[in-house]
């Protein structure tokens, strides 16, 4: 069974946190020669964003064809305060499934947004992961953090950033022909041939609600299925469906090292509180749970059996697996996937806490009574959106 569809001949560097991703981002804006994409959920336009557009600008006026694509939902300030902006400096901007008036924010179609982070200089250089353009500081559930947002990218050389730039392309033209203007004309080839850049095997996973609708999810389930010793995941929102919990289960039944960290410090607290719900039955399970809570935690990553690891904008939630365009990177390297989980266990080592059944079972009253009120409250608005069977499947 494979997890993923892996090409050889690829560079991939590990980007953990805005301090690595944004200098990283900025220095491939700077080095594009004929074109450069970018595609983010949120855009904020503080320190970190300020930055990033003085970049894009900078690469405008140099002659080469940048182009912004944008969730309508996410940067919506953005959208409203920016984009025309950014239009007169020479980037090209669009704006994904854009806020409706009128009152028709509250239909099911308008969950099914641009999550991704992805960008792409000249076909040959791709960013995957899942930091938006914002400052680690900011949007955090504390006011005042100490600790930056945990989270990750990997930049890319290789035949795999001609598959995002393809990616992108097809999106762009898709946006377009629905903000009605017309057909765009994008060349389909990378500007420069996409040579071997290194050792690494790579792949690209998408989700849509066309031709990859279920893509992310069954590549979880692929690793799921072949890890022997040991998995990793670490996710920002959890709430598996049937499927996704029978793999984690059977996974663990088979004598291999399960272990979530999962968020500790939420932004989206009905969510958290919902998959509290899930703790008991997975703590029965055989399935170690921590809490990271030394600051927000917005990563999408896992280590599979010390060799294969992925870095992505999924969530193991029914918004990503169901319904958002996502975008992950899949990596079969031992020493990448060691670098990984080294990561992910210095962090959990010196900013999480480790879960036990008892300790689950002594929480207050109330916080279990709430947990079961919002689940339930979930299950109706997954059936609002239209996706219980996928998720019951």
């Amino acid at each position: 069974m494979t997890i993923a569809p892996f090409r050889s001949g690829h560079q991939v560097t590990l980007l953990e946190n805005g301090a690595a991703f944004f200098p990283a981002l900025i220095a491939a804006i700077d080095r594009a020669q004929v074109e450069f994409w970018l595609e983010t959920y949120i855009f904020e336009v503080d320190e970190v964003g300020s930055a990033v557009i003085a970049a894009l600008v900078r690469a405008a006026q140099r002659g080469v064809m940048v182009r912004l694509l944008v969730d309508g939902f996410g940067s919506l300030e953005f959208v409203r305060d920016h984009a025309e902006r950014l239009r007169a400096a020479g980037v090209a901007v669009q704006v994904y499934r854009p806020l409706a008036s009128g009152g028709r924010w509250w239909r099911p179609n308008r969950m099914r947004r641009l999550h991704r982070k992805l960008a792409c200089r000249d076909g040959v250089e791709a960013f995957v992961g899942g930091i938006n353009i914002v400052s680690d500081f900011r949007r955090q559930p504390e006011p005042n953090p100490r600790y930056p947002r945990w989270d990750f990218a990997v930049r890319l050389e290789g035949p795999v950033a001609a598959e995002v730039r393809a990616a992108m392309a097809r999106l762009w033209r898709l946006v377009a022909w629905a903000s009605r203007r017309g057909r765009v004309v994008v060349p389909r080839d990378p500007p420069f041939a996409v040579a071997q850049a290194g050792s690494h095997r790579a792949a690209l996973v998408l989700r849509d609600s066309f031709r990859h609708r279920h893509a992310i999810e069954q590549s979880y389930l692929n690793a799921l299925a072949t890890a022997q010793q040991e998995v990793w995941i670490v996710c920002a929102y959890f709430f598996p469906g049937r499927r996704f919990r029978r793999a984690l289960e059977a996974c663990a039944q088979r004598g291999v090292r399960v272990r979530l960290v999962l968020q500790g410090l939420s932004d989206h607290p009905i969510l958290h509180y919902a998959t509290r719900s899930l703790y008991p039955w997975l703590l029965e399970n055989g399935i170690a749970l921590y809490e990271y809570t030394r600051a927000m935690m917005h990563a999408k990553v896992a280590v599979v059996d010390d060799r294969y690891a992925t870095v992505g904008s999924s969530n193991i939630d029914p918004f990503s697996l169901f319904l958002a365009r996502e975008a992950n990177a899949w990596v079969d390297d031992p020493a990448l996937a060691e670098e990984l989980r080294q990561r992910i266990t210095q962090a959990v080592a010196e900013g999480a806490e480790a879960l036990t059944l008892e300790r689950v079972r002594r929480l207050p009253w109330y916080q279990r009574m709430a947990s079961w009120v919002v689940l339930w409250g979930v299950r109706l608005a997954i059936g609002w959106a239209g996706i219980r069977r996928e998720m019951e499947g």
